[in-house]
């Protein structure tokens, strides 16, 4: 039997008043996701370890099955392997966003959505200005960054952007831990110390505004009526991870593919032993390609074991708490992606397993991550179907798997 995961990037949310207390899952048109609902089997599952923060990275490292406390390393490490940095023995890695601040506050995470044709220009400039033998900035995706401190102690406290919309920024600025925390030593990996990090961070962040609120890709933004990317932003610092290959704990995995239009879920994809299928027009937004990445993905499925098609566009409006256009990235799902990949696997000779589910919910009202529980879905030929009807988090908490945690949600759709 092959596997598909189909995950829906923050597509869990809260009760909405204006929805009559409805969440958007449950007040979309979503007839296939119901209806595998109602031929399958449904469930939770908590996807942010006792500890971690509610990050995409923790999430779909979990919906993987992997021990987060084991293996867990921070966002930049993973999107480093996504771009084809390899970390070397001392490196720390963190995501660097380019940034919108309006006066003293951050005004969104994202710059207003910018190319990445337009933040190669900004982040080969910051390399230019502020790169060095310690530093290194890298080009990755849209807003999204890497930050490559040689000697780095990972042991900071930063806060990642997307959490604190329209917050001072400078009250956010990297910490050094407190000792209490109970963060391994970097064992060698480190010549900073904490504070000397943060301190590093600190000045990198201030300095990047100097050198990008002139600069001329920022001034036609501006002239445009859009937000600039007047500041970098780093999070997530880490090194290189230790995981395992997702074929050495599920053997029957002996080739898979990863579909996302984000470098950190392809990081995760690099580091699990999966191939990247890289899709014309994903783009990790509302009008990323479905169309292109279904394709990508049911090829896949002819010659691979497993894929795990990652689409984000519900994530991004979370953040942006924009209800009308989350609903509508739920119906794409919906319509775009798990109908046409079910109407075309379901009578293959070989069997296919599907999931659905989204890593964690971004609910519209806090524009943020939480790690209360998701709803998933199985379904595969020959199931036994549960009393469930609808996708939906209400209807999941009624679904035969209960509640799952930890590599249960991964040990139960592969024994298939």
């Amino acid at each position: 039997m092959k596997h598909i995961i189909i995950l829906g990037d923050g597509m869990a949310d809260w009760p909405i008043k204006a929805l009559n207390n409805k969440t958007l899952l449950q007040a979309a048109n979503t007839p296939y996701m119901d209806k595998l609902a109602q031929m399958g089997r449904s469930g939770r599952l908590m996807t942010v370890a006792e500890g971690f923060h509610p990050g995409s990275e923790v999430a779909n490292m979990s919906v993987l099955g992997y021990n987060l406390p084991k293996v867990y390393e921070g966002r930049g490490p993973l999107e480093a392997a996504s771009i084809g940095v390899e970390l070397q023995p001392g490196e720390m890695a963190l995501r660097c966003n380019t940034i919108c601040l309006e006066g003293e506050n951050i005004k969104n995470h994202s710059a207003g959505h910018i190319t990445t044709e337009e933040a190669d220009v900004l982040v080969k400039h910051l390399q230019e200005q502020l790169g060095d033998d310690r530093v290194h900035f890298y080009t990755g995706v849209q807003y999204r960054h890497l930050l490559v401190i040689k000697g780095g102690d990972k042991r900071i406290d930063c806060t990642p952007p997307h959490d604190v919309p329209l917050k001072p920024f400078r009250p956010l600025m990297v910490k050094p831990m407190p000792e209490a925390v109970n963060i391994m030593d970097p064992e060698g990996q480190a010549d900073l110390t904490p504070q000397e990090t943060a301190d590093l961070l600190n000045d990198l962040i201030m300095r990047s505004q100097e050198i990008l609120k002139n600069h001329p890709i920022n001034q036609q933004r501006i002239a445009e009526g859009k937000d600039p990317a007047n500041s970098i932003w780093p999070w997530s610092p880490g090194y290189r991870p230790q995981m395992e290959r997702l074929s050495d704990k599920f053997p029957q995995l002996k080739r898979g593919a990863v579909i996302s239009a984000v470098d950190l879920i392809n990081g995760i994809g690099y580091y699990a032993g999966l191939r990247r299928l890289t899709v014309e027009g994903a783009t990790g937004l509302y009008d990323t390609n479905y169309e292109n990445k279904v394709a990508a993905a049911l090829e896949a499925l002819k010659t691979d074991d497993f894929v795990y098609l990652h689409i984000e566009a519900s994530d991004e409006a979370g953040h942006e708490g924009n209800i009308p256009l989350k609903l509508i990235t739920i119906e794409n799902l919906d319509s775009r992606a798990v109908g046409p990949i079910y109407e075309a696997v379901k009578d293959w000779d070989e069997p296919v397993a599907i999931a659905v589910l989204p890593d964690h919910p971004t609910p519209c009202e806090l524009r943020t991550h939480t790690s209360e529980p998701i709803p998933f879905l199985i379904w595969y030929p020959g199931i036994e179907p549960d009393e469930v009807q609808t996708f939906d988090e209400v209807a999941a908490c009624n679904g035969s798997y209960g509640l799952l945690k930890g590599d249960e949600f991964m040990n139960e759709f592969m024994q298939r």
